[in-house]
């Protein structure tokens, strides 16, 4: 079955530029109309018109697709899609797919059912496939985790690189032992984060004992469970990169509860700056992600697929920012 990317990828334009010719919008150039009706020929491709049909009623609702609607991190980038969302005439349906794929996928039918206008995702646990062939018909964007090779538009972080960054801080505070709670590894952010890690440790000739590389849940408790596994070993780890700010203040309060004062006996880093990173006690050194900025930018990408607009790149990495405060201490180095 030939779809819309066919037809794009052949007249070398954007699936909107595509739909803007079958539309007959106007707005599109006549020589690459030309290109693109030519294409549509060759292929011999039938639009879907009864999607399209149903695109044309409008809702004025988006749905946004959590992992976690429990995990703090979220609620900045849903507060970043809603400023533009209701900026421009939107509300926002919020689905928690309690880090279930099943749950995730099922919210797709929202869309056909003609219950929202779009959809961003913060979660890519779906099949890499369904999305795309759903992006075909709907406007579609993902935001936070994102397919590796995907054409679909992401606004994310590179997490390899600041993962990677997180580590050289600790490495540069003399500590070489350093153990790493890493988000679920079917998640792409959690085995980027985790490369980054082991980036750095290899650059600068540090070996990984695997003892000190543990998967987590992204969750306060899996933090809690590893970090009291980590201080069983003979020889614990002086400094500990968190996969996330909840696993790390988990991973605190486990060494707390075995007398260990943090950072002097251990220093911990995580990941995210959650609203709580700040206050929590001692004050957690972390990477900020630009959440609010990242669900606007997701956002505004939403409402130029649902208007048939072009969008400049399939892809948008927004900076990150190393956050230094209380947790990390320098490791005293005896001659």
């Amino acid at each position: 079955m030939v779809r819309i990317a066919d037809v794009a990828k052949m007249a070398n334009v954007s699936t909107a530029t595509v739909s803007r010719v079958i539309s007959n919008a106007g707005t599109v150039k006549k020589e690459t109309a030309e290109k693109v009706l030519e294409a549509i020929k060759k292929l011999n491709y039938q639009p879907n018109m009864l999607a399209r049909q149903l695109r044309r009623s409008e809702t004025k609702t988006i749905l946004v697709v959590v992992p976690d609607i429990t995990n703090t991190f979220f609620s900045a980038v849903l507060r970043g899609i809603e400023s533009i969302a209701i900026e421009n005439g939107y509300q926002v349906l919020l689905g928690d797919a309690r880090n279930d794929v099943e749950s995730e996928t099922s919210f797709l039918t929202i869309l056909g059912q003609k219950k929202a206008d779009g959809l961003i995702l913060l979660t890519a646990r779906t099949d890499q496939k369904i999305l795309e062939d759903l992006s075909q018909d709907y406007p579609v964007v993902l935001a936070c985790e994102y397919y590796e090779g995907s054409k679909l538009p992401t606004v994310s972080i590179d997490n390899v690189s600041s993962a990677r960054k997180a580590t050289e801080y600790l490495i540069s505070l003399n500590h070489k032992r350093i153990g790493h709670i890493s988000g679920p590894l079917n998640i792409v952010v959690g085995r980027d984060r985790c490369r980054g890690f082991h980036q750095a440790m290899a650059q600068h000739g540090l070996s990984v004992d695997p003892s000190l590389v543990q998967e987590g849940e992204f969750s306060f408790e899996s933090g809690f469970n590893l970090m009291m596994k980590f201080l069983s070993l003979e020889n614990p780890p002086t400094a500990l990169f968190a996969g996330n700010d909840e696993m790390a203040m988990g991973a605190i309060k486990a060494a707390k509860s075995k007398g260990l004062r943090v950072p002097e006996d251990l220093s911990v880093i995580g990941f995210d700056d959650i609203q709580f990173a700040s206050i929590f006690e001692p004050a957690l050194t972390t990477v900020a992600q630009p959440t609010f900025d990242m669900g606007q930018k997701a956002m505004r990408l939403l409402l130029k697929l649902i208007k048939d607009e072009e969008i400049e790149k399939d892809q948008f990495i927004l900076p990150d920012k190393l956050i230094v405060r209380e947790s990390c201490k320098e490791l005293t180095v005896e001659e």
